[in-house]
């Protein structure tokens, strides 16, 4: 039985990681196509994308919208938690669903909806209007995990500091974000990693100015080749890395 469990884990991350393995590996090709067979080591693509300045724009765009939107729905989220579970208000487990209901949403439903709501308001499409997508379907994710990390000993240690003359916001800084800081951090990096990479939204609330995901589908559309298997590398190693980043400083210091 030992034996079958190991066989079982190696296979389900075999089924989850081969597909990342062959990029990689064939982001290293010599040959101008990304199949077999191996053709022997080059880092020639990776000088071809780090040379051009389309994707590198398409890349701190990326970066910019991630990090902002993550921001912004880790506030609110924050915020609405704090709110929702300190306070005794009228339809709060109302608010909560209501709050949470954009994670069962596709992507696409949300897309479509925000489209045609800038479309009728006459907003004009840029990165400000895909960071506000990025919020919206980040935002749920991050209230759910600030939420969930709320306890009674938060509560006494915020019920102490007001007694002792602290106003709500020096409570919010001094007391209920520093108390929740792991939580609050692991939202923020989920947000920014799942933000990061983020295509549907993306390509409908942007025009001219694109994310990296948006690039990379134009890419696609003239071919297979090294180049777009060493940007998908390049997308997989940020987004592991703040995986890594969050486990090493974060949740170690917790244990």
């Amino acid at each position: 039985m030992k034996l079958l469990g190991w066989v079982y884990l190696a296979l389900g991350y075999a089924f989850v990681f081969l597909p990342v393995v062959v990029l990689v590996v064939f982001s290293f090709q010599d040959g101008r196509l990304p199949v077999p067979p191996f053709q022997g080591f080059s880092l020639q693509w990776y000088e071809k994308i780090l040379s051009d300045s389309g994707l590198m724009t398409a890349l701190w765009h990326s970066a910019l919208v991630a990090f902002i939107s993550s921001g912004l729905a880790l506030l609110m989220g924050f915020l609405a938690a704090h709110a929702l579970a300190r306070v005794r208000l009228p339809g709060s487990v109302l608010m909560r669903g209501l709050l949470i209901a954009p994670m069962t949403v596709s992507y696409l439903i949300i897309a479509l909806g925000l489209l045609t709501t800038f479309n009728q308001t006459g907003v004009k499409l840029s990165l400000i209007t895909a960071g506000i997508g990025h919020v919206v379907i980040n935002l749920p994710l991050c209230f759910a995990i600030a939420f969930a990390a709320m306890g009674d000993h938060q509560k006494n240690a915020e019920r102490a500091a007001r007694d002792l003359g602290a106003s709500e916001v020096q409570v919010l800084w001094h007391i209920s974000a520093p108390m929740l800081a792991p939580a609050l951090a692991a939202a923020f990096f989920l947000s920014v990693t799942f933000s990061w990479d983020e295509f549907i939204i993306a390509f409908l609330l942007t025009r001219f100015e694109v994310t990296l995901p948006v690039e990379i589908w134009s890419m696609l559309r003239s071919g297979l080749s090294p180049a777009t298997n060493a940007v998908g590398s390049l997308v997989f190693l940020v987004s592991i890395s703040m995986v890594f980043l969050l486990e090493i400083f974060l949740f170690r210091r917790v244990k």
